[in-house]
């Protein structure tokens, strides 16, 4: 499970990135970079980071259903997620 500082600091990206999207989108249209260049490095929506809804796990997200696979297996055995079953054959 992730540090509760990291899954803060990664909302924390998410809302920045909502903040200036627009802001952005008319800048990069105008193509004033310098502009661009001024704005917080964290509005930039290549710095986000796909993690777990529930854990934080960074790695073996599904972006499907956006958790993890151990979280996804877990869930899928139990019956929580509609329309997964066990494989078997």
């Amino acid at each position: 499970m992730a540090k509760e500082s990291v899954k803060a600091r990664e909302l924390k990206r998410q809302k920045t990135v909502a903040k200036y999207a627009t802001k952005r989108a008319s800048l990069k249209e105008a193509g004033d970079y310098a502009a661009l260049d001024k704005l917080p490095r964290n509005a930039s929506p290549v710095r986000l980071h796909n993690r777990c809804l529930l854990t934080g796990r960074p790695r073996g997200y599904m972006r499907k259903f956006g958790i993890c696979r151990v979280v996804f297996r877990e869930m899928a055995s139990q019956g929580k997620i509609p329309g997964v079953t066990k494989s078997s054959w």
